[in-house]
């Protein structure tokens, strides 16, 4: 079990990470960050927008199923967002630099370390 500190560092760590965060989706507000390049807080609230936005797309369809993560890819990053399995209305997002980054290997790390992150 890690807390949000040692976990967003662990997070910092996938080749190129350039930063991340903890976020309650309800509030957009975060919990916690590691990295530079990005306004965490802009990021927080717009991408719980988007969490709010797919779930609420997923209600009206009646898929009963759970976000595992949501990919946004641009021309020189990848951002993920993963909301908790165990924390509900908690996500990590995360950044990276599309060229030093291996996406597969970056979406499994960020699971691994999402399911021992207590909070």
């Amino acid at each position: 079990m890690s807390d949000i500190k040692s976990s967003l560092q662990e997070v910092m760590s996938i080749d190129g990470a350039l930063c991340t965060s903890l976020v309650d989706a309800s509030s957009g507000m975060v919990l916690g960050e590691a990295g530079t390049g990005v306004d965490m807080e802009l990021a927080a609230a717009g991408n719980s927008e988007v969490v709010k936005a797919k779930l609420n797309t997923m209600k009206t369809l009646g898929l009963g199923e759970a976000i595992e993560d949501i990919l946004i890819t641009l021309d020189n990053q990848y951002h993920i967002i993963r909301p908790m399995a165990a924390q509900k209305g908690l996500f990590m997002y995360l950044v990276l630099d599309k060229n030093k980054s291996n996406l597969a290997l970056a979406r499994r790390k960020v699971q691994n370390i999402e399911e021992s992150l207590t909070v």
